[in-house]
């Protein structure tokens, strides 16, 4: 089953999209993937990092989870990356440091073309440097937003992309996108995936700290044909993304394999 298409609603470009959701929707369950996390963790890919400091916001977050998943955190290990082992999402600690909303702690196992070694300690502007627009469209709301935000309040927004993998893990993209070349076209539908962020944002009540959560759901193209709503809105926005927002995501890679994918659906 496709849980989410953030693709269904235009405008097809970059948006902030938030809403709140309540607290029994925040974690959304299922595998919590802990022997993925850890192996990646003790093989030593760098999908943790902390700041000096972070600490109580860490314990912080790992409280929240453990109340939410009523599983024990190891106390042998960091607060937030022992909290990332209860569920499967990445977990991101962002705290005012002089001033600047900044990436104090994260535990990155499902990382799209970045890693946590990448991130940590990165501001807001920083980190979305990349994207497209940001600064001047976008970072001031953001900011606002991380200030103002009440505890009691849990905001989501979702975004997607399409990749020919449906690995979790994928800390660079040149091993990926030197694969695009060998797919037939007529493999389209199994051999690429979209692969969907679902975020959400909450105020912790002690240390004021946010916490920005990113759990990866990822489907094969072939699964839209059991739901032709979503193909139709799927191919629509397909075709009507922004130039910038094709660009940013590398969209064009795929596009002769998608268009046969949809040529035939």
């Amino acid at each position: 089953m496709i849980r989410h298409s953030p693709w269904d609603t235009p405008p097809y470009d970059f948006a902030i999209g938030l809403r709140p959701i309540g607290e029994d929707e925040w974690l959304e369950g299922g595998d919590a993937e802990a022997a993925r996390k850890l192996a990646l963790y003790d093989g030593g890919e760098p999908v943790f990092g902390e700041l000096e400091g972070s600490r109580e916001a860490q314990e912080e977050v790992r409280v929240l989870v453990e109340k939410a998943t009523g599983q024990a955190a190891d106390p042998t290990l960091p607060p937030l990356f022992a909290a990332s082992l209860l569920c499967a999402d990445d977990l991101c600690l962002m705290e005012k440091v002089d001033g600047e909303w900044r990436l104090t702690a994260v535990s990155l196992c499902s990382g799209t073309f970045f890693t946590a070694a990448d991130s940590l300690g990165l501001s807001l502007k920083d980190l979305h440097g990349p994207v497209p627009g940001f600064e001047e469209r976008f970072l001031t709301v953001v900011e606002r937003m991380f200030n103002a935000v009440r505890p009691d309040v849990i905001m989501q927004r979702r975004n997607w992309t399409v990749l020919n993998s449906d690995e979790l893990y994928l800390p660079r993209s040149g091993p990926v996108r030197e694969r695009i070349a060998a797919i037939d076209p007529k493999d389209a539908g199994d051999a690429l995936f979209v692969r969907v962020e679902r975020q959400t944002i909450r105020k912790l009540p002690e240390t004021g700290a946010v916490l920005f959560t990113i759990r990866i759901w990822r489907h094969p193209l072939s699964a839209l044909r059991d739901d032709p709503h979503r193909l139709s809105a799927f191919a629509a926005a397909w075709r009507g993304v922004t130039p910038d927002f094709q660009a940013y995501k590398g969209l064009a890679r795929y596009g002769s394999l998608v268009e046969a994918f949809l040529a035939c659906s």
